[in-house]
């Protein structure tokens, strides 16, 4: 049969009747919630056979299959999708792992697919691992290819979107290769390097930041005893992104998990290595798909791919922390814990918290609940604004000490040098030319340390 590619279109908006003049305004119904965005896809393989969803990598299309489609196709209806503004997908941006889920189960359920095996590799099998928890009917089985837990740090996933922001994505593609492939293989396959450096170029720069905040705030560690369906997790050997060290925190977090180790690829395996990836997503596939979790056949361990693991500490789920003392209060700590580290990054959160001591830790405890839990977590101004806020009232009050973070967390939060620099040239007219000269100093080191793309 012909493959199939299909964008699919954003359901136009109904247009608001018009208000008759002088007439008595009758009260405004609350806007009905707006079905989520769908996604670009293509399907390959039968029409009647199971559908198998595959995922992309962050910054790359769907194209990253196309070396097992031939295969699988023979078995499968594979559904293939590319995730906001890459290739040349519309650029609406998700800064969620959930929200891209949601949009791919949207997608699915307008083609009237409602059970699926799935496979994903990097962000991709993020998606599939919160597909599995959060909607474990839909997914028959799970493939989880250069995956993780948790990508990282959130703060080097916040810096890259900082980078992006202020230089494109030139540094991102320069510097692709050798995040992807082993060096044997970019230097033996100059062509697929190429392909692979395009694919970053050709992505919207908006849509890839979002999916960098989208990886910064994915962590399901205390989750994935919950993961239900048979999971293989791959991953190459020479994966210097998320090697096998997160392959085996997968595994020894999932119940009924595999592991699967590549020889000879990195982080993008499944254009490395595309016959033993596309072997033992058959076997995996072949094997543990079932109408029914009541028994599920173990996947056959294949001698020359797979490893043991030793098994990591249980982490224990945030239900079993310690709530702070009084009603309430635990919620405000947490939840300015979370916008306190999303805004100023784990470093600088940790670094207070390391050198915080017994004299110190009620006052830290009440930054963390007023300032971040009480204010930062309000609705009415975004946080580029607030951003603005800090900055200048850090000036005006000569609490420079400060400034270097909220520089730092102005990038982070949206503003661009430019903007910040116009920020400071205001407080230079209310505030003073001394404060804000020392204050330009200061920004101007951040800024480079920030925006300087890596070598």
């Amino acid at each position: 049969m012909v493959p199939q590619a299909v964008q699919a279109p954003t359901p136009p908006q109904s247009p608001t009747p018009p208000q008759a003049p002088h007439a008595a305004r009758a009260p405004v119904p609350p806007p009905a919630p707006q079905a989520p965005q769908t996604l670009q896809y293509r399907f390959d393989g039968p029409d009647d056979a199971p559908v198998l969803v595959i995922g992309p990598s962050l910054g790359t299309t769907w194209h990253m299959w196309d070396r097992q489609i031939p295969e699988l196709s023979q078995h499968w209806r594979v559904f293939r999708y590319d995730l906001p503004g890459h290739g040349g997908a519309p650029a609406h941006p998700a800064t969620a792992v959930a929200e891209l889920a949601d949009r791919l189960l949207a997608t699915l359920d307008s083609l009237g697919v409602q059970r699926f095996g799935y496979a994903g590799c990097s962000i991709g099998g993020a998606i599939g691992a919160e597909l599995a928890l959060r909607h474990p009917h839909r997914v028959a089985s799970l493939a989880l290819v250069a995956a993780s837990p948790r990508f990282g740090s959130a703060d080097e996933f916040r810096q890259r979107g900082v980078i992006v922001r202020t230089n494109g994505l030139e540094p991102m593609a320069r510097t692709a290769p050798e995040r992807w492939f082993t060096p044997g293989f970019a230097a033996a396959q100059p062509a697929i390097v190429e392909w692979a450096v395009q694919m970053v170029r050709t992505t919207d720069p908006g849509c890839y930041i979002a999916a960098c905040e989208a990886l910064a705030a994915f962590d399901i560690r205390a989750e994935l005893g919950r993961i239900g369906v048979p999971t293989l997790v791959l991953v190459g050997a020479e994966d210097q992104v998320t090697g096998p060290a997160e392959a085996r925190t997968l595994v020894a977090g999932i119940p009924d998990a595999r592991l699967a180790l590549v020889p000879g690829a990195s982080h993008l395996a499944p254009v490395e290595q595309p016959g033993a990836v596309c072997d033992l997503l058959l076997t995996h596939f072949s094997t543990a798909w079932q109408d029914t979790l009541a028994a599920i056949p173990v996947l056959p361990v294949v001698p020359a791919l797979s490893v043991p693991f030793t098994p990591v500490a249980e982490i224990a789920p945030a239900a079993a922390r310690p709530e702070a003392d009084g009603a309430g209060r635990g919620d405000v700590l947490d939840s300015g814990t979370k916008i306190r580290r999303e805004v100023l990054g784990d470093a600088h959160v940790d670094g207070v918290n390391a050198s915080s001591d017994a004299f110190t830790e009620d006052f830290q405890d009440l930054v963390t609940r007023y300032a971040w839990g009480e204010v930062w977590t309000r609705e009415g101004l975004d946080r580029r604004t607030r951003s603005c806020i800090t900055l200048t009232a850090l000036v005006a009050s000569g609490h420079l000490h400060g400034l270097a973070a909220h520089t730092r967390a102005a990038l982070r939060n949206g503003l661009t040098p430019a903007e910040i620099k116009e920020v400071l040239l205001q407080t230079a007219v209310y505030c003073g030319i001394p404060a804000a000269g020392a204050a330009f100093d200061i920004a101007r080191s951040v800024i480079q340390e920030e925006t300087t793309p890596p070598a």
